[in-house]
Order: structure tokens, then C-alpha cells, then sequence
């Protein structure tokens, strides 16, 4: 079987199983699992541009999904224009007062011969740094999460149009790669992976407790979206009379509506970029790429910058996932840091990438769709074969309760076993790299 006709055959799969959920369930359900494995196929296209492309093993995926998320309340949110004027300053003032302290530490490094002198003025620049960054910082911030706390307790946004916040998100999460990059892109690959596992799980710690930003674990609800209200929708009198016409009741109808404008919106973008991953991959910087990965040492021996190219991809995989991230939560409409779990945002996307085909762009959109859909439906799957397994055992049977209890874990043990069955079958994934 050619590998054209494998690719149309498995999306056709996929295909036909989110229609089958629309025509069994709903097809609200179905447009919600189209809208999210999008999003899903987009931080798999992320991480498979890192891994596939470089070989790079970056599992801080959900620090970077989660300043997308973060950049959706900068960037839409209206500003809390008394906590602008309370403590806004102060904090800027810290903020500034902190990035010059790091670079005035890496100037004196810079500057100075090895030696204790050298270790003495940059400790001493650090300290004082710290001293005054926390002085101007924590009155600042004080004043702040004291403006209502119940609704607002932090600086709010800028009130722009959500949609901006998805480039946006891009390019925070770049940023933070970069800086991940620069420290830790010269790495062994293990070491790699544990230095972005604790550096996503920073991020995550930060949104969580700096309530001035994004007011942590109380949550940011009722985010603008680019996209209709459906109670708007249901009181447009033209609206009312389309749907009437189509036989669809108001209120399914909108609902209907809104997913279909969010999937239209998700899809031109992932489009867009799974265009742009595969003329990456077919250009010379694609090739380039693909044998750093296969070669470092010849590589670098053919004059080749191996660590510039790595913090090259590695941003850009990153700007992907924030991106993601910024749709996802405005999918949502509401950030919320506590839900950021590495089970979700991390390893999922891997077994995306490996069910798919590491190095195979449609293979990760493949994986991001089909992964996405198991995740979703598996559950509900288990327990009507588990209500069917012991319809005939009695009731009060500890083995009945037993198994009835266990449904819960069907996604985990699905994961496992599909990953399991994928790395000992088709161990390049379902899409291989050509």
C-alpha cells in the first residue's frame, strides 16, 4: 500500500468516526472532539517539529500550552483600571529593576577574569538586585490583589480582540523557550527533558500563585470570544427563523453554531501551519535539520552551528504550542493554572506524536485527531462494555463492583495498551517518515 493512500485511508478513519459519534451522540459532541483534536493536532505538529525534526526530547509541553493560555487574559481581558493605578507601577518598576540586575550579573561576568573577584561582585549585584526587586514588588502587589479579590484582585488585560492573543501566545512561549534554550539546549537529551519538566512545572507554579497576573487558582472566567454568544444568537430574530427553517431547535442550533465557527477558525490555522511545517520539512533547512538529528558529530564536523539550529527549532516548536495553548483556552473561555497537568499536556501530545509518526507532519495531525477522540470516547466506551460484561453478575458481587469501579482508569490503560501495541507493530507510527 502506497503511502498516499495510507494517509487518505486513516484521516478517512478518523473522519468517519467523529461523524459516527455525531450520528450515535450528538453532534455537539462531535463538533467539540473536531474542535479540540485541532487544537490537539497543532501541539502534536509542536512537539513533532522538536522531536521529529531535531531530536530534541522537550517534555515542558504544558508550560508553554500554558502562557498561550496566559496570553488570552493579557491580551482580552478588560484592565482593572484600580489595580493599575494602586500598584501597576510598582510592579513594572520590579520587573525592570530584576531584568537589570540579571543583565548587569552577566556583564560582570563578561567583564571580569574567573576567579573570587568575579564570583563577589556578581553575588553582590545579585543580592542588592533581589533586595530592592522584592521592596518595590511586594507592596505593589499587595495593593493590587486588595481591589476586589472576589472578581478581579489582579491587573486585567488589555482589552484587545481575543484573536490577537493566539499570535501573541506564540511568541511568549518563544520567548520562554528561548530562554529555556540558551541555558539548557547544551544538554544531553535526558537532561534536557528534566531540566523543561521543571521549568514547565515553574511556569505552571507561578500562574498558580501570582494572583496579580492572572489571579492564580481563583481562575480567569468569562474570556471575550471571537465568536457569537449563543444566548445572542437565540434572541436574533434572523437567526430564529434559519434555524426553524433547517427544523434544528434554537437552542441546539446556536450551540451548533458557535462550534462550527470555532472549528472553521482552528482549522485555517492549523492548515496554515502544517502548510508552512512541510515546506520546512522538504527546504534545505529541513534537511539540514534531519541530519543534525541523525549525526551531530558529522554535522558539526561540516562546520554546521548544531547548537544555534537546535534553539532555532526549539523555539519554534514552542511558539506552535502557545499558540495552541491561547486557542485552546479561548476555546474555553476561561484560564484556569490548576487544570495544567503533565498527564494532559505532555504525555498525551507524545503519544500523539508517536502513534502518529514521529517525523511525519500529517502523522501528528493524524495522532493529535485520533488520540484526541480515544481520550474522549474510551470512557464511556468502557463502561457500557463493563454494564454489559456483568449485566448477568448479582448485585452486591464484589467482582461486579470491583470491575463497575474501574472504568474510570479506561483511558490510562487505553493509552498504554495503544502505545504499547504501536511501538511493537509499527514502531515509526502509523505515518512513518518517508
Amino acid at each position: 500500500m502506497s503511502q498516499s493512500v495510507k494517509t487518505f485511508g486513516l484521516f478517512g478513519l478518523v473522519a468517519l468516526l467523529i461523524l459516527g459519534t455525531g450520528f450515535v451522540q450528538s453532534w455537539n459532541s462531535a463538533l467539540l472532539i473536531l474542535n479540540m483534536g485541532l487544537v490537539s493536532a497543532l501541539m502534536a505538529l509542536g512537539v513533532n517539529l522538536q522531536w521529529g525534526f531535531a531530536g530534541l526530547f522537550n517534555v515542558g509541553v504544558m508550560g508553554f500550552v500554558a502562557l498561550g493560555g496566559l496570553a488570552t487574559v493579557v491580551i482580552a481581558m478588560p484592565p482593572v483600571r484600580a489595580a493599575w493605578a494602586a500598584g501597576a507601577s510598582g510592579v513594572l518598576a520590579a520587573l525592570a529593576v530584576g531584568a537589570l540586575t540579571l543583565a548587569l550579573a552577566v556583564w560582570v561576568t563578561r567583564r571580569m577574569a574567573r576567579g573570587w573577584p568575579r564570583a563577589l561582585v556578581s553575588l553582590s549585584v545579585l543580592v542588592a538586585g533581589f533586595v530592592i526587586y522584592r521592596a518595590l514588588f511586594d507592596p505593589a502587589v499587595a495593593e493590587i490583589e486588595r481591589i476586589d479579590p472576589a472578581l478581579t484582585g489582579y491587573l486585567g488585560g488589555l482589552g484587545l480582540p481575543v484573536v490577537l492573543a493566539w499570535p501573541v501566545g506564540g511568541l511568549l512561549a518563544a520567548g520562554a523557550a528561548w530562554v529555556i534554550g540558551k541555558t539548557a539546549l547544551g544538554l544531553r537529551s535526558d537532561y534536557l527533558a528534566i531540566a523543561t519538566l521543571g521549568i514547565a512545572e515553574i511556569i505552571i507554579a507561578v500562574l498558580k500563585n501570582e494572583d496579580w497576573l492572572a489571579r492564580g487558582v481563583k481562575n480567569v472566567i468569562g474570556l471575550p470570544r471571537p465568536v457569537p454568544y449563543e444566548i445572542d444568537l437565540q434572541n436574533d430574530p434572523a437567526f430564529v427563523e434559519r434555524a426553524t427553517g433547517l427544523g434544528i431547535d434554537v437552542t441546539t442550533a446556536s450551540t451548533l453554531y458557535v462550534k462550527l465557527g470555532y472549528g472553521l477558525m482552528f482549522a485555517v490555522v492549523l492548515i496554515g501551519v502544517l502548510v508552512l511545517a512541510q515546506l520546512a520539512l522538504s527546504s534545505p533547512w529541513g534537511r539540514m535539520m534531519r541530519a543534525i538529528r541523525d549525526n551531530e558529530v558529522a554535522a558539526r564536523a561540516m562546520g554546521k552551528d548544531v547548537t544555534a539550529r537546535h534553539l532555532q527549532v526549539f523555539v519554534l516548536g514552542s511558539a506552535i504550542c502557545g499558540v495552541a495553548g491561547a486557542m485552546m483556552t479561548t476555546l474555553d473561555g476561561q484560564l484556569t493554572p490548576a487544570s495544567y497537568q503533565p498527564l494532559r499536556y505532555t504525555f498525551l501530545i507524545w503519544v500523539m506524536v508517536i502513534v502518529g509518526g514521529s517525523g511525519n507532519n500529517f502523522g501528528a495531525v493524524l495522532g493529535g485527531f485520533l488520540i484526541w477522540f480515544l481520550w474522549v470516547q474510551v470512557e464511556p466506551i468502557g463502561a457500557a462494555v463493563i454494564d454489559l460484561v456483568t449485566s448477568g453478575m448479582a448485585d452486591g458481587s464484589w467482582l461486579k463492583a470491583h470491575l463497575q469501579g474501574s472504568v474510570q482508569h479506561m483511558r490510562l490503560l487505553t493509552m498504554g495498551v495503544i502505545l504499547l501495541l504501536v511501538l511493537r507493530f509499527a514502531p515509526r507510527g502509523l505515518l512513518p517518515e518517508r
